[in-house]
């Protein structure tokens, strides 16, 4: 039987005295793409960052087997998991190239990808690879965070948000991306908004409402499932 990649067991977490995760449990195969859907504010971000290491969780995190609830995020990315926050985090006065190096885990050993195919991948970067990362428009820093957590070679990408307050023509390039990112076997955790985008790439669908999952199921499944969009995600 397959182990799965990701597997997180009654998982809680804090900020201050506001409990915001209220048992979450989920697992991601080797290969799948899950998409983790529900309103702002019901704790999905959260969870990707309790996940990642940068809110304390308390429950069972297991990545590949392995325990990793608590460790620093460091520790976590080098164990094989990648992480895109929906801050974009870049190195603004660092070039474009530059911030895709930072992205390599051992640069004696790299990964699947090459800064060249990256560049290749996305022609706006490679037009402006030698100028800093501060002056992309906020679509390109959504494809160069991207870029440099594949860089890493992660077996499993948590995707935060990829395409808030992007232009749609700029969505559809992300869209494309994750598709893209997904056949080379990579397992993906995508937090998105937009269903057209989540459902066309997913396997699975978990949907959250108040700190924990309440429901999941395939994209076929969920389709017909209008009595869950109307109490867990139309506003």
């Amino acid at each position: 039987m397959t182990q799965a990649m990701l597997q997180v067991k009654d998982l809680h977490a804090y900020y201050g005295k506001s409990h915001v995760l209220r048992g979450v449990d989920m697992e991601i195969m080797p290969g799948e793409v899950i998409a983790l859907l529900g309103r702002n504010g019901v704790g999905r971000s959260t969870t990707a960052k309790a996940i990642m290491g940068e809110v304390t969780p308390r429950g069972e995190v297991l990545f590949k087997g392995e325990p990793i609830a608590g460790l620093e995020s460091h520790k976590i990315a080098r164990m094989g998991l990648g992480y895109v926050p929906e801050s974009r985090d870049i190195f603004p006065s660092m070039t474009v190239r530059q911030n895709l190096v930072l992205g390599v885990k051992d640069m004696r050993n790299p990964g699947k990808y090459s800064i060249d195919e990256m560049l290749d991948m996305f022609p706006n970067l490679r037009a402006r690879a030698d100028n800093p990362a501060g002056v992309l428009s906020g679509g390109e820093k959504q494809m160069l965070t991207m870029c440099r957590t594949l860089m890493g070679d992660p077996e499993l990408i948590i995707i935060d948000e990829p395409t808030e307050g992007l232009a749609p023509k700029i969505v559809q390039q992300i869209g494309d991306m994750i598709a893209e990112i997904a056949k080379t076997g990579v397992a993906i955790l995508l937090v998105e908004q937009k269903l057209s985008i989540a459902l066309r790439i997913a396997h699975r669908v978990y949907v959250m409402g108040h700190g924990e999952i309440v429901y999941s199921g395939t994209p076929a499944e969920f389709a017909e499932r209008d009595d869950v969009r109307a109490e867990w995600l139309e506003v």
